[in-house]
């Protein structure tokens, strides 16, 4: 990723500094796009916050702040006996899933590191430790890898001259790498496709007027800024001719839920004969779940819309809803992007085929 004032030096959006006493360097996106500042977490409760408060956001980008949580929620137990340990641990590994219940590459980065611990209950803390860190570090490495291949994949699915629809930010600063859905557009343009990128508002929060615009600019591809009711319209003038979103959770018949407004998008794309396509890792499916109707929906506080960015816009004691995703039904998906393949048809069987495949 690229930054004007970082003399278009490469910036991770998060990066481990040191070793197990080390700690989380991490760009601050609520400050985007006016500001750049990068923050330091030093414990598991700055971890916590920084999920919470969408300092850190997107899917595979809180799976790996979450990991690297664990270590530092365990420096404090390194040097202790295996069942102190093992408690702390397990405290840890619950008080970060309490952060944000929708995205799922939380919980299985979680779930990844309780599972190495549970395998070998003969090391030491600290040898335990030292393996939950390059663990972590693993799953950074990964993701950069996955980010690449999805975009290998879905490039495919562009022609040249596209104008393409993308909702919220699924970026680079939504992971370690080049993105999900922004990633087929880096690649779609490095191979001299020439697409030309649309990018929804994203309110209430305003994640693509903010973030994937700014993105895109600094690749130098050409990007239009609109508001999220105007999708309809851009797509009736015939300057869509597909759309890309990431997820942060799907279900094992492809539902997804991504950020609030998607759904809205898929069906708008429904009706014009425009495919709609999800990018997202294998990480990202839940397949726990039979369909989409149980995915957990975060809820947000209501001044996220009464008082978006600090400025009243609505009437005191105004009754207010606030979901931060919605979910897309399968039917409305054309294929899921992942770094195994193509997910075409969108059905159960289909996601557990090409799910079930090597890496790509």
């Amino acid at each position: 990723m690229k930054f004007e004032n970082e003399t278009r030096a490469e910036v991770a959006t998060l990066r481990w500094i040191g070793g197990t006493d080390g700690y989380l360097q991490m760009i601050d996106q609520t400050l985007l796009p006016t500001e750049f500042r990068e923050i330091e977490c030093r414990t598991v409760e700055t971890v916590w916050e920084a999920i919470k408060k969408l300092r850190v956001r997107g899917a595979p980008a809180i799976g790996i702040a979450a990991a690297y949580g664990v270590v530092l929620g365990l420096q404090t137990v390194a040097g202790s006996d295996r069942s102190c340990f093992d408690q702390r641990l397990k405290e840890v590994s619950e008080y970060l899933a309490g952060s944000r219940p929708t995205a799922v590459n939380l919980f299985w980065a979680l779930e990844r590191l309780q599972k190495l611990a549970d395998l070998s209950p003969e090391l030491s803390g600290g040898e335990m430790h030292q393996r939950l860190l390059d663990d972590a570090l693993k799953i950074e490495q990964e993701d950069l890898q996955m980010c690449h291949k999805i975009g290998e994949v879905g490039a495919r699915l562009l022609s040249k001259g596209d104008g393409v629809l993308t909702h919220c930010n699924a970026g680079g600063l939504a992971t370690s790498g080049g993105g999900t859905a922004l990633s087929v557009f880096f690649e779609a343009a490095r191979q001299g496709k020439e697409i030309h990128v649309y990018a929804d508002e994203t309110r209430p929060l305003l994640q693509g007027a903010r973030l994937t615009t700014w993105e895109l600019m600094q690749r130098e591809i050409p990007v239009t800024l609109i508001s999220d009711s105007m999708a309809g319209w851009v797509m009736q003038e015939k300057k869509i001719q597909a759309v890309v979103t990431g997820a942060d959770r799907i279900a094992a018949n492809g539902d997804a839920a991504n950020k609030i407004g998607t759904y809205s998008v898929a069906l708008l794309a429904h009706a014009h004969g425009i495919p709609f396509y999800i990018a997202a890792p294998s990480s990202t499916f839940d397949l726990s779940l039979e369909s989409g109707n149980q995915i957990p929906i975060e809820e947000r506080l209501a001044e996220e819309i009464t008082h978006g960015f600090g400025k009243q816009t609505a009437p005191e004691g105004v009754d207010v809803y606030n979901p931060a995703f919605d979910v897309t039904p399968a039917e409305y998906i054309k294929g899921i992007i992942t770094e195994r393949g193509l997910i075409q048809p969108v059905t159960k069987e289909e996601v557990s085929r090409v799910l079930s495949t090597a890496d790509a």
